[in-house]
C-alpha cells in the first residue's frame, strides 16, 4: 500500500509509547513498517525534492505534531515518552487520532492556528482542517508548479522569437553551463559551419582540448530518430566524438533509445529540459523570492 498521510500515524506511533518506555524514531518507524505493511518499494518513494523518503518525513512530522499537543514528551533527539495525557487521549478507543482530534488542546491550537495563519488559511479565531501531505510536501509541491509554470512560459516566449535568437540562447546556455570557453569564442562558432545536420561548434572547456558539436532545431512538434540519425552522420563526417542535439520540442521513443547506445557520445536536450536548464542557470529569469528551510543546529546542544 502507499504510504499513508501523516495524522494516519498519529494513533500509531502514540500505542508504541503506550508502554511509558522511551522510545526512538528509528525503532518506531522499524514497527510502523510492519503495522502498515508497508512494502521496500512504498518506502522508497522520495519527496519531490529527492532528498528524503515520504515515510521518513511523515513520521517525524507525526511525531513532531504530537510532542506539539502533548501527547508525546520529545526526551532528547529522535526519542520520545507518552505523557499522562497521551495515556488519557488513547484511553478514550478512538479508531483513528488527526489533527481535529488534536485541537482538543489549546496548546496545539494555539501551534496549529498560527501554521494556518503563515499559510493564508485562518484568522486567529478559526481552526485549521490539516490536508494530508505534511507542511514540508506542501512547499515543495507548490515550488514544483510555480517551475512547471515558468518553464511553459519560457517556452512560449522562445517560439515567440525569431529563430536567431534561438541559436543566441544556446550559445548563452552552453556558456552558462561552462562550456565554450569566452561568449565571444563560444559565439563566433554557432551558426558559422554549414555542414549539412551542425548548426554549430563549442569548446568543451576554456582551453579547447575538445569540441562539442551542435544541432539546434525551434520545433514545436516531435523529433524523431530520422533526424537524429543525419547529426549522427554529419558527426562521423567530421569525426567528432561528441554531439548535443536540442530542440523546443519533444524527442520519440525511437530517437531516445536509438542514441542510448551509438558512438559519437550524443545527448538529447528536449524543450522542458532545456528550460529547466535556463532556471537552473539563471538564463532568461530573475529570482523572485527566497525562503530558507532551517533546521535544529544539533552541535550546537551539546547535550543532545
Amino acid at each position: 500500500m502507499p504510504v499513508p498521510d501523516f495524522q494516519s500515524f498519529f494513533k500509531p506511533l502514540l500505542e508504541i509509547a503506550e508502554d511509558g518506555k522511551e522510545h526512538s524514531l528509528s525503532e518506531s518507524r522499524e514497527r510502523l513498517t510492519k503495522v502498515m505493511q508497508l512494502s521496500e518499494k512504498d518506502l522508497a518513494e522520495m519527496l519531490p525534492s529527492g532528498t528524503q523518503t515520504k515515510f521518513y518525513n511523515r513520521v517525524a512530522w507525526a511525531k513532531s505534531y504530537l510532542v506539539r499537543a502533548q501527547v508525546l514528551d520529545s526526551t532528547r533527539r529522535a526519542h520520545f515518552r507518552i505523557t499522562d495525557r497521551g495515556r488519557e487521549l488513547l484511553s478514550q478507543g478512538r479508531d483513528r487520532i488527526d489533527v481535529q482530534v488534536l485541537n482538543q488542546y489549546p496548546e496545539f491550537v494555539e501551534f496549529h492556528t498560527a501554521t494556518g495563519q503563515a499559510r493564508g488559511e485562518v484568522t486567529r479565531d478559526e481552526t485549521v482542517e490539516e490536508p494530508s501531505e505534511t507542511p514540508e510536501e506542501l512547499l515543495q509541491r507548490s515550488y514544483q508548479s510555480i517551475r512547471n509554470e515558468l518553464a511553459a512560459e519560457l517556452l512560449a516566449r522562445i517560439m515567440k522569437n525569431p529563430p536567431d535568437f534561438f541559436e543566441k540562447l544556446v550559445v548563452d546556455l552552453m556558456v552558462a553551463m561552462g562550456y565554450g570557453g569566452s561568449r565571444a569564442d563560444a559565439g563566433s562558432s554557432i551558426g558559422q559551419s554549414g555542414d549539412e545536420g551542425i548548426d554549430g561548434i563549442i569548446k568543451e572547456d576554456r582551453l579547447g582540448l575538445d569540441v562539442i558539436y551542435l544541432q539546434a532545431k525551434r520545433w514545436e512538434g516531435t523529433v524523431g530518430r530520422p533526424e537524429i540519425q543525419k547529426f549522427v552522420g554529419a558527426l562521423h563526417g567530421k569525426r567528432a566524438k561528441k554531439g548535443v542535439f536540442i530542440t523546443t520540442g519533444q524527442f520519440s521513443e525511437e530517437a531516445k533509445g536509438y542514441v542510448k547506445n551509438i558512438e559519437p557520445k550524443v545527448i538529447l536536450i528536449d524543450g522542458k529540459t532545456l528550460a529547466n536548464h535556463m532556471i537552473d542557470f539563471d538564463l532568461g529569469t530573475t529570482r523572485s523570492a527566497v525562503y530558507e528551510i532551517k533546521r535544529i543546529d544539533t552541535d550546537y546542544f551539546a547535550e543532545e
